[in-house]
């Protein structure tokens, strides 16, 4: 529920006095805007003329200044004299009211500017409910309003925060992605294999959601950080895998027999290394110490990330390269072949004719 609810920025308007000067008018009579300013300063806002000292030794400053009841009266301010520069240098004195019009209207209290425009901050505290749940129905609420022309609305606070970091997480995730593929292409020398071990990812995701349910956290950016780091640790597992396969198949097996034989060789060394790192994070994931209860999101993404992506990592990465396999020979049929080595033909050796 929402607990209080304040326009933080918007003070009530307060009765403030207008001068519209005619500039027109004040030129032809010799009065410039910095005249005026320059009158109306030290009478209306006043000025610091001199320090007193009291007896007791307290400094106080003098400031001159028409008397409030006299700020406040529109005649008093209109009859305020301003210094008029004649054609000959000599100086004159004319009414204020003859140059501008003085009017009592109203402005605002405070005015705040946000991206170079102004703004009004409407503060709410929730209590009893998490912010990602109400936000959808704030948002509902606000596209339900008609605002006037040049009227607009925007998050802030813990909203705008958190969009701010997902937006920053999604790009970290992304460049992650790219770069693990870059570095596979690059170890493995081709661009098909690289698409089956990064088919772990997804299946990770599945683990994460379930260790954040089981856990009792929700997604926020500790436990986005958490899956950044899955995205290492999980495409270890298939690196082990297809590269043992590989070397089989180079040595001539079939491609199925190579993966048989490379998930029995390295099932032991990928749920060793699984295990390692889960029983690592296991501290953090039960929050065994002090101030460690913000960082469990975290432990808990990666303990079922790791979890999800193991057992699936042996049933599902080769089963997608054997399909890729496929593909590649399929593929094959219509690319272009490469010139063929002929071995050369041996040279018979033509015996010397004898010297006579």
């Amino acid at each position: 529920m929402v607990s209080s609810i304040s326009p933080r920025s918007l003070d009530d308007a307060q009765s403030v006095v207008g001068i519209n000067v005619d500039r027109e008018l004040a030129n032809n009579l010799g009065v410039s805007m910095s005249q005026v300013a320059a009158t109306l300063g030290p009478l209306i806002s006043g000025e610091e003329v001199v320090d007193w000292t009291a007896p007791n030794g307290e400094i106080s400053s003098l400031v001159v200044r028409l008397p409030e009841s006299l700020r406040n009266d529109l005649d008093a301010i209109s009859n305020l004299p301003i210094a008029q520069s004649g054609a000959t240098g000599s100086n004159s004195m004319i009414k204020l009211g003859q140059v501008a019009e003085v009017v009592a209207s109203t402005g605002p209290a405070t005015i705040n500017r946000q991206d170079l425009q102004r703004g009004v901050t409407v503060e709410a505290y929730l209590s009893g409910v998490e912010l990602g749940t109400v936000t959808p129905q704030i948002q509902a609420a606000v596209d339900s309003l008609e605002f006037p022309t040049g009227y607009r609305s925007s998050f802030g606070g813990e909203v705008e925060q958190i969009a701010e970091t997902m937006g920053a997480i999604g790009s970290a995730l992304l460049l992650a992605v790219i770069f693990i593929y870059l570095v596979l292409a690059s170890q493995f020398g081709s661009f098909l294999q690289p698409i089956a071990i990064m088919g772990s990812l997804p299946l990770a995701l599945i683990g994460v959601m379930v260790g954040l349910l089981v856990g009792g956290s929700t997604l926020n950016m500790f436990s986005a950080i958490g899956f950044i780091m899955l995205m290492g640790l999980v495409v270890k597992n298939a690196i082990l895998l297809v590269d043992n396969a590989n070397q089989h198949v180079k040595a001539g097996w079939n491609l199925y027999e190579a993966l048989v034989e490379a998930g029995a060789t390295r099932f032991r060394p990928i749920i060793m290394t699984t295990l390692a790192m889960i029983f690592g994070m296991l501290p953090l994931a039960l929050s065994l110490h002090e101030g460690s209860g913000q960082n469990a999101p975290m432990a808990h993404a990666v303990i079922g990330g790791l979890i999800s992506s193991t057992a699936l990592t042996l049933l599902v990465v080769p089963v997608l390269l054997t399909y890729i396999d496929s593909f590649s020979a399929f593929t094959r049929r219509f690319l272009p072949k490469g010139p063929v080595d002929h071995e050369p033909e041996p040279i018979e050796a033509v015996p010397a004719k004898p010297a006579e």
